[in-house]
């Protein structure tokens, strides 16, 4: 039995949109109001951050809704500020969510004297007191070992087939799902298996890192309509690449569906000139008015499986139980239907 109440969010600046939406569904969810606590976070002339909790949050379950997205030094220590002044305010428990959790491309030792950034950041997420961690599509499974806490990560690909299937009902039978490359085998496999669909993959090789020299399709996409799979769009050059080889190999169109919308640099310009016709992203990003008056780049709301998720949490049930389409299709209150 919780000791408190109703659970309590707090959010920093990286995508304040994100968080009041996920306040408003579990205000839906909960039938009484459940708002942001009220905080100053603030920078200093030389930069420092400093953050003031107004709510006394004693003995309270918190949930600081944060993505370490760009700039993603700024958001993470935001993050651990906020963490801080919450444990030394005497929260009960504080969960981190990050919608998108930074740094996790650096999860592994690719050449000698390279560090695991990722790993840093988790130790340093620990050590400012951070009980639990909620995310969604971690870049590799295997930071979530990097915790000595729990874990959630949650996936994207149920929300991802309830959009296809809405968006897609006329053309199931030619969907095609793609995996930028071998990597992303295991990802776009999952998403596959949800829709009775098959699987290609398009093979890349890198002289540099940013730099593809070379792309090779594996599989038959003639006629398919494309499905490419991937939870990191940063600059668009691969995503962008991949569907003009894909076409030039007798696909009859490409769409993409990605994760985590980083797009850098050139991203935008690249999505809405390239041969793709739609990508369709999530919120874990705030995205940018240039992503949002793209005429081909679509956004799919996270709001309310976080919320779901959150409120799980807070009740100690089933996190997983999100994992199916059967539970999420009624969390969306209908926004997709087969009909």
């Amino acid at each position: 039995m919780r000791h408190t109440p109703e659970p309590k969010l707090i959010s920093g600046n990286a995508n304040l949109p994100l968080a009041k939406a996920i306040a408003r569904r579990m205000s839906l969810h909960r039938g009484v109001n459940v708002d942001l606590v009220d905080t100053r976070v603030e920078r200093f002339n030389d930069g420092e951050i400093f953050v003031e909790v107004f709510e006394n949050v004693r003995g309270e379950d918190m949930f600081i809704i944060q993505p370490t997205s760009n700039p993603a030094n700024d958001n993470l220590m935001e993050l651990l500020i906020m963490a801080d002044a919450l444990r030394r305010s005497s929260a009960q428990r504080v969960t981190a969510v990050l919608p998108y959790f930074g740094y996790a491309r650096q999860d592994r030792r690719t050449k000698a004297r390279t560090p695991i950034t990722a790993k840093l950041v988790a130790n340093m997420m620990v050590g400012t007191g951070i009980e639990r961690i909620l995310t969604m599509d971690l870049h590799a499974a295997q930071i979530q070992g990097f915790f000595d806490i729990p874990v959630d990560n949650l996936y994207a690909s149920p929300v991802f087939a309830l959009d296809i299937k809405h968006a897609f009902k006329d053309q199931m039978e030619d969907l095609l799902i793609i995996s930028p490359d071998v990597g992303g085998v295991a990802r776009a496999r999952e998403l596959a298996k949800r829709l009775n669909a098959p699987l290609a993959i398009v093979d890349k090789r890198r002289e540099k890192a940013g730099e593809v020299s070379e792309m090779t399709v594996i599989g038959n996409v003639t006629g398919k309509t494309c499905l490419i799979i991937d939870d990191i769009c940063d600059t668009a050059g691969t995503l962008c690449k991949a569907a003009e080889v894909l076409m030039e190999n007798g696909a009859k169109e490409v769409h993409a569906y990605i994760s985590h919308g980083v797009m850098s640099g050139p991203a935008v310009e690249r999505v809405t000139n390239s041969v793709m016709k739609s990508l369709v992203l999530t919120d874990s990003i705030q995205p940018s008015e240039a992503v949002k008056n793209a005429p081909n780049i679509r956004i799919v709301p996270t709001a309310p499986i976080f919320a779901q998720a959150i409120l799980n949490i807070w009740n100690g049930t089933s996190v997983s139980s999100l994992f199916e389409q059967d539970t999420l299709g009624p969390i969306y209150d209908g926004m997709y239907t087969d009909g």
